[in-house]
């Protein structure tokens, strides 16, 4: 009896030695993996959007620009070039310029623009005389002119020419104003001035601003119209009269030709830049004094034919010019009949006569 009482105690004693009363152990929980990082995708190159340009191509130039623009009639302006009137302000924005002599020794500009957009001040105006009024008609465009002589306005009227008159206007002398600052140093003559804005406004509202269909500009433009055969051309003079010298100075680094005359850089009064072209076309017409006119005034032929040099590219070549009448633009080819492809880029071209006007070409080392 009192070894089975002690077996008893001692098994007693054996349980409560066991952990947790009985219940099993708890096992301990694995430790977590660290969190996974996903890895970063390497960034990948994004390719630059592709940027439109104009959809259409200025006919005076050859250049890309907006596709409405192409098919405006340009505007001609005349730019009055004596010394004293310097600078000339806009001429460097335009596509053609036009260079004739007029009376007394001076000559004067026509600039042509297929667009004014961007186009500030123009000026200063100066009058028409007919043959000015001829090379606007040979690009369909509508004139900007201060005044005229008798015979100007007369073909102004008879030839239906639409037209923006800084001194006998309507009311489209209302796009132009005397430049306080230039009529103050230079004088009130050369102080007429428009601007870019103010004919277009006035454009839209009084005259028809697309070319008609039987309009055509047949000229042709090449990326470098430097002529292949070319002579070696990099630096000449215009002697225009004792009062006039035009000077051209090819900058191969921008492939135009700079312009100087008076002894100075001919320059922009708007932006200050010299004026440079990539063609410089040199026209050899007939000249001569209107018979009985006490101020001298010129007959200048700008249609029929004649002969011609071509400067682009640091290089000159002989051209021929032909042009069947004063509503038709000129004709250029090579002297072997083939069609001249100007330079893309604006063009110079000078009227002059073979016997009272020369051109020097330098030669270069």
């Amino acid at each position: 009896m009192k070894k089975r009482g002690l077996a008893l105690i001692l098994s007693a004693l054996m349980l409560l030695s066991l952990p947790g009363c009985g219940a099993p152990p708890e096992e301990e929980a694995p430790p977590e993996d660290p969190p996974q990082t996903q890895p970063q995708a390497e960034p990948q190159p994004q390719e630059e959007p592709e940027m439109e340009g104009p959809s259409g191509v200025n006919p005076l130039t050859g250049l890309p620009m907006e596709e409405e623009e192409e098919d405006l009639r340009p505007v001609a302006v005349i730019f009055n070039n004596i010394q004293a009137a310097q600078p000339q302000l806009g001429i460097s924005q335009a596509d053609v310029i036009y260079e004739v002599p007029a009376e007394g020794g001076i000559t004067r500009m026509l600039g042509v623009f297929q667009s004014l957009k961007g186009v500030e001040t123009l000026g200063s105006i100066r009058s028409a005389r007919p043959y000015y009024i001829e090379l606007a008609l040979g690009h369909e465009a509508l004139l900007v002119h201060a005044g005229g002589s008798q015979e100007a306005y007369r073909d102004l009227s008879s030839w239906g020419v639409d037209n923006m008159d800084g001194v006998r206007g309507g009311s489209d002398a209302e796009i132009f104003w005397r430049d306080a600052e230039r009529r103050k140093t230079k004088g009130y003559e050369h102080s007429l001035v428009t601007s870019g804005q103010k004919i277009s406004e006035y454009v839209q509202e009084h005259f028809e601003t697309i070319h008609g269909a039987e309009y055509t500009y047949p000229q042709t433009f090449v990326q470098d119209g430097t002529p292949a055969e070319g002579a070696a051309a990099e630096h000449f003079k215009l002697y225009y009269t004792g009062y006039k010298t035009g000077v051209f100075d090819y900058d191969p680094d921008t492939g135009k030709y700079l312009v100087s005359q008076y002894g100075e850089p001919y320059l922009d009064g708007n932006n200050g830049q010299q004026v440079s072209v990539t063609n410089v076309l040199i026209l050899e017409t007939s000249i001569s004094q209107i018979p009985g006119d006490t101020e001298g005034r010129l007959r200048v032929s700008t249609t029929g034919d004649g002969k011609g040099t071509f400067f682009c590219g640091g290089k000159s070549v002989p051209i021929l010019w032909s042009r069947t009448d004063r509503n038709h633009p000129f004709s250029y080819t090579l002297q072997d009949g083939t069609a001249l492809s100007l330079g893309q880029g604006n063009s110079y071209v000078c009227l002059i006569s073979p016997q009272t006007s020369r051109l020097s070409v330098e030669e270069t080392a």
